[in-house]
């Protein structure tokens, strides 16, 4: 297959019609070998992370098909760690939605001054865009409706997805006696220029805690379907 794109935790090979392949690897962002789903690197390889992100976004993609929830699922090879996706138009570079359930990780640093760590948010979306140089920055929905990367309309459809989507997630993991503190999303556009989601649902993406106790990305496949 042709190789399109190296991502750090994805590769993506050319498919057939108008399809991609997502290569799913071993890699985890986060900084100095401790997993961060809202990093911008990569902070550590975990051996069978790619199969273990697979699976898990399988999972997801399907119930959300049920849910009527529009994504780029196609189907998935888990021997090959291969997802197979429709075709997308990101927004500019592309964008990253994070919905927070708790105030942790990046929030946590630049608003601590105004909330105890670990505090209940509810269901808090944040947009940032995905700028390995300048750090990520987040940015408003007029700030994304100016810079002509999306209309404000489509933001407020962002917005609801992602909490349809985010609580489809908490929900599940619910149901395992876990809970979800935070999850990082990604959405483009289809060939006809609708919103779907994009990218993987997976331990590589959020921050799930079993109690106090943090629930490692490898960890959490294992308890999702035990």
């Amino acid at each position: 297959m042709k190789l399109l794109y190296k991502g750090k935790t994805k590769d993506v090979y050319e498919g057939a019609g108008d399809t991609v392949v997502l290569q799913f690897k071993d890699d985890v962002t986060g900084e100095d070998g401790v997993f961060d789903p809202g990093a911008n690197t990569v902070g550590l390889t975990i051996e069978g992370m790619g199969q273990s992100g697979l699976r898990m976004t399988t999972f997801f993609f399907e119930k959300l098909e049920k849910a009527n929830v529009p994504t780029h699922f196609v189907s998935a090879s888990l021997k090959d760690a291969q997802m197979t996706v429709k075709r997308a138009t990101m927004f500019g570079n592309g964008l990253e939605v994070i919905c927070r359930y708790r105030a942790v990780g990046s929030f946590y640093r630049r608003y601590g001054q105004y909330c105890e760590e670990g505090q209940a948010l509810d269901a808090f979306v944040e947009v940032t865009l995905k700028d390995d140089d300048r750090n990520d920055p987040p940015i408003s929905k007029q700030g994304l409706a100016m810079l002509g990367l999306l209309t404000e309309e489509e933001y407020d459809e962002l917005e609801q997805l992602t909490r349809n989507v985010s609580n489809l997630v908490k929900e599940e993991l619910a149901k395992k006696g876990l809970e979800l503190y935070d999850i990082k999303l990604e959405f483009g556009r289809d060939s006809e220029g609708r919103l779907m989601l994009i990218d993987e649902i997976s331990g590589g993406n959020m921050r799930v805690y079993d109690g106090d106790t943090y629930v490692e990305p490898l960890d959490l496949e294992g308890r999702l379907f035990e």
